[in-house]
Parts: structure tokens; sequence; C-alpha cells
């Protein structure tokens, strides 16, 4: 097949190599799907999908794997660890970071209204606003939860979450974020639960960062408690 390669134009080279990197395909069968397509990208994934798939062992025979996301991230122009790559997984509803079924690609395609990675590129700007959308904001964040959390376990890993919190809160500004990183580090240093990621946006949205209206009384994880704690200890407010 490379010498076939060489019979190709460039930019036919260069969508069957982005063809065989996201979808995993032999070079065989890309090439049958982009000539049926005439050459479009996007339709010849529609084309190599809807065709059935020999039998598989491998469980991720029918993903778009990290190689293949680097490829899309590529094409659109953004880094992977770009915080748009957040939000367009929360479109695909993806299960987990890194990569997509063919039904969340598909999907998410499909609800946002796009049929080619040029159209996707220009809805970038659009998810980006987004995250100015408080109750999308809302929605994103606690799906980052679990899309960036390893398969099978039900905590965050520590490192993983701190990137996470950094990221999302550098578009909505929290200006405790990174003593609250600090503080985790020195004190914590465990796993991240569920009720602690979705209390945690729910204390930087509704107490001042003086700490001036905070309850001592209130229903927070004990984590957050400690956290205060913290802050007057170290002088970052004061009591």
């Amino acid at each position: 097949m490379i010498l076939c390669q060489h019979k190709l134009s460039r930019s036919n080279r260069d969508k069957l190599q982005q063809f065989v990197a996201i979808t995993g395909a032999s070079d065989k069968n890309a090439l049958q799907a982009l000539k049926a397509s005439d050459w479009q990208l996007e339709a010849a994934f529609d084309v190599f999908y809807s065709q059935p798939q020999p039998r598989s062992n491998d469980p991720y025979s029918d993903m778009i794997l990290a190689e293949g996301i680097s490829v899309l991230c590529s094409d659109l122009q953004v880094e992977p660890q770009d915080i748009v790559t957040l939000v367009l997984s929360w479109h695909m509803n993806a299960a987990t970071a890194c990569e997509f079924s063919k039904e969340e690609f598909f999907g998410g395609l499909q609800a946002l209204g796009v049929d080619s990675i040029g159209k996707l590129q220009e809805k970038l700007s659009f998810m980006r606003s987004e995250l100015k959308d408080e109750q999308k904001f809302h929605e994103i964040y606690n799906f980052a939860f679990g899309w960036a959390k390893e398969k099978g376990q039900k905590s965050l890993a520590l490192d993983t979450a701190i990137g996470m919190w950094q990221l999302l809160f550098a578009e909505r500004e929290w200006p405790l974020v990174n003593h609250w990183c600090d503080f985790l580090q020195d004190r914590h240093n465990k796993a991240i639960s569920k009720d602690t990621w979705a209390q945690l946006l729910e204390f930087a949205r509704t107490v001042d960062p003086a700490l001036s209206n905070y309850d001592a009384e209130g229903a927070w994880p004990y984590l957050i408690d400690e956290f205060v704690e913290y802050l007057y200890d170290k002088s970052v407010v004061e009591k």
C-alpha cells in the first residue's frame, strides 16, 4: 500500500493517513471508503462505519483512541489539552477522556449540527462561549469528573483533579483555586470523591473569596471545612 500512496495526490495521501489514524482501518479499507465517498473525509467515515466490520476480539476495534484524537485536534488546530476538547467531549457524551466510540463521535457531530471537520472547526468559538454560560459550565464541570477519572474507579486521582480544576477555573475565575490545590497537596494527598468535586463548585460559586459569608455550620464536606481552616492558618484570609 505504500507504493499505492505514491500515486495519490498530497491532499489525498493526507486524508488517507488521517482516516487510518482516526479509525484504525487498514490502508486498503481506508482507500476503499475514501474512493467510495469521492475523497470526502467525513462521508468516508459514514461509509466505513456503515459496512459490516469483521468480528474482532479487540474491545477497542470500534473506538477512536489517543492517536486518532491527536489527529483530530491537529485538523481542528487545537492542542489536545485545550479546554475546548472537554466541551467537545461533553457534546459527544464521551464516557472517557482520550477516546470516542463511533456512536459518541457521530452522535456529537449530529448534536452540533455539523457534518465535516471544517464545520466542526467553525463551531469551536461557539463551544468556548458555552463556558461563559453558568448553567452549561455547571454541566460541563460535573461531566468532567466522570470523563477524567480512570475506568472502574469511583474517585478522581488527585493530580488529575488538580489539573482539571486549574483548567476549568481558568475559564471561570475563582481566586482561591491555587490555594485549594496547594492545600490538597499539603494536607490531603488522596483521591477526590464525586461529592467533594461537586460541592467545591458550589463553594466557589456561593462563598465570597474573603469568606465573609462562609457558614461554619453549613453542610460542606469536611475537606472544604479543613480548607477554610487552612486559609485562616496561612493568613490568606482573616478570621
